[in-house]
C-alpha cells in the first residue's frame, strides 16, 4: 500500500470516527471542565492537560507539512499560517490564560485528544502540502477566500468568547457565572460556534477531503458538548436567559 492510499484510508477513518464520536458524546458527556467527575482514572492539571492535547497539532502538522513537495507554493504556506494561527494560541497561549487553579483533567481525555490531534495534523498537513496541494491558480478561487473569511470570523468569535469567560473570574476566584456580551447574547457556547466556523472555513479554503473530515469531527465533538453546557446552565442558574440557544442562534 502506498502512502497516498494509506492517507486516504486514514481520512475515511477520521470521518468514521466523527460518526462514532457524535453517538458516544450524545450519550456520555466528556468528564472535564464543568462536567468533571470521578471514576476516569489518573488526572493531570487542567493546564498540563490542554498543552498535552493541543501541542501535537502544532508539532505533527508542522513536521509533516515541512517535508511536502509543494511547501514552496503560496497556497500551502498560507494554509500553514492559518493552521498555526489557531493551534499556537491553543497550545501555548490559552493554557496560561486559564483560571485553572485546582482544576484537574482525566489523563485519558488528554491522551485521546493528543492522539487525535497527531493523526489530524498528519492527514491535513499531507493533504495541503503533498497529496491534495492546490496550485497557485487556487489563489483565484472564491472557495479559498470565502473559506479564509469564515475562518477569520470564527477565530475572532472563538477568541472573544474565551476572553469573556476568562474575565468572569478574578484571580483566585472559583465557581461559574453567567457570561454576557458578544456571542453570548445569542448562544450559550459561542466559543464552540467560533471553532466550528474556523474549520468550516478551513475545509473550504483547502478543498480537500481531509479538511472536510476535520470539520465533521469538530462538529461531532463540540455540538453535543454545547448542548450539555446549555442544559447545565439552565439547571444551575434559575435566571439564565431563556431566549439563548445552545450553539446556533435562533435554532438550536
Amino acid at each position: 500500500m502506498s502512502e497516498e492510499q494509506l492517507h486516504g484510508w486514514l481520512v475515511w477513518g477520521e470521518l468514521a470516527s466523527a460518526v462514532f464520536t457524535l453517538g458516544a458524546l450524545w450519550v456520555v458527556v466528556a468528564p472535564y471542565g464543568r462536567h468533571g467527575r470521578a471514576g476516569w482514572g489518573p488526572e493531570v492539571s487542567a493546564r498540563s492537560g490542554w498543552i498535552l492535547m493541543e501541542a501535537p497539532a502544532v508539532l505533527s502538522f508542522g513536521a509533516v507539512w515541512a517535508v511536502g513537495s509543494a511547501v514552496g507554493g503560496t497556497v500551502p504556506r498560507l494554509l500553514l499560517g492559518v493552521w498555526m494561527a489557531h493551534y499556537l494560541h491553543r497550545a501555548l497561549v490559552f493554557p496560561f490564560r486559564m483560571r485553572s487553579q485546582g482544576k484537574r483533567m482525566p489523563l485519558v481525555i488528554a491522551t485521546l485528544g493528543a492522539g487525535f490531534n497527531m493523526l489530524n495534523g498528519y492527514v491535513n498537513a499531507r493533504a495541503v502540502s503533498e497529496f491534495g496541494a492546490q496550485p497557485a491558480a487556487w489563489l483565484a478561487s472564491p472557495s479559498l477566500w470565502i473559506g479564509l473569511a469564515i475562518f477569520g470570523v470564527g477565530l475572532a468569535l472563538n477568541l472573544h468568547s474565551d476572553t469573556v469567560l476568562l474575565r468572569l473570574r478574578a484571580p483566585g476566584q472559583t465557581g461559574y457565572r453567567i457570561p454576557f456580551g458578544g456571542g453570548y447574547s445569542w448562544v450559550s457556547c459561542p466559543n464552540y460556534l467560533g471553532e466550528m466556523l474556523e474549520w468550516l472555513g478551513w475545509a473550504l479554503a483547502c478543498g480537500t477531503l481531509a479538511g472536510w473530515a476535520f470539520f465533521a469531527y469538530t462538529v461531532a465533538n463540540l455540538f453535543p458538548r454545547a448542548l450539555a453546557h446549555h442544559r447545565w446552565y439552565r439547571e444551575t442558574f434559575a435566571e439564565y436567559p431563556r431566549e439563548r440557544r445552545a450553539v446556533l442562534p435562533y435554532l438550536w
